[in-house]
């Protein structure tokens, strides 16, 4: 969703209707998200005839690991190692446990792939990808389109 937004917001704001056609996706659904994405600072809502959403921040300065913190929470495996911001202190049995270090490892490998990549990377790689289709990504195949 934030890939189509960030896509097709050259010409204003994109409607949730226009983005679930493109997707194949309920539009019930990407409300859920949408107000989601927009709580959390990712999007900003347009109102009124000819509105819809649009990115909060030019898309190379959104992470994905921000995206998927506001959607999903917390991305640690397990919960002691999770970035909870009242956690003071690692898990009180982290000095006997066996797999700490390994929990806290994988946290810190996500956390950092997701953290070095924005969703102008992901734009990128899909427009790399996909760059001999023109039709992807575009409304051709919506038959109710007000594009």
């Amino acid at each position: 969703m934030m890939i189509d937004i960030a896509m097709n917001q050259q010409e204003g704001p994109v409607s949730v209707r226009d983005i679930a056609c493109r997707q194949s996706l309920s539009e019930k659904y990407l409300e859920q998200i949408v107000t989601q994405a927009s709580k959390g600072g990712l999007l900003r809502s347009i109102r009124g005839a000819g509105g819809g959403y649009q990115l909060a921040r030019p898309a190379n300065t959104i992470s994905v690991g921000e995206i998927l913190r506001v959607m999903e929470g917390s991305l640690s495996p397990v919960e002691c190692v999770c970035e909870s911001p009242d956690q003071q202190a690692p898990c009180q049995n982290a000095g006997e446990c066996a797999t700490y270090e390994l929990w806290k490892d994988i946290k810190e490998a996500v956390d950092q792939v997701i953290d070095n990549r924005t969703l102008q990377d992901l734009i990128d790689n899909f427009t790399r990808k996909n760059k001999d289709d023109a039709s992807v990504g575009k409304e051709g195949n919506c038959q109710w389109s007000a594009r």
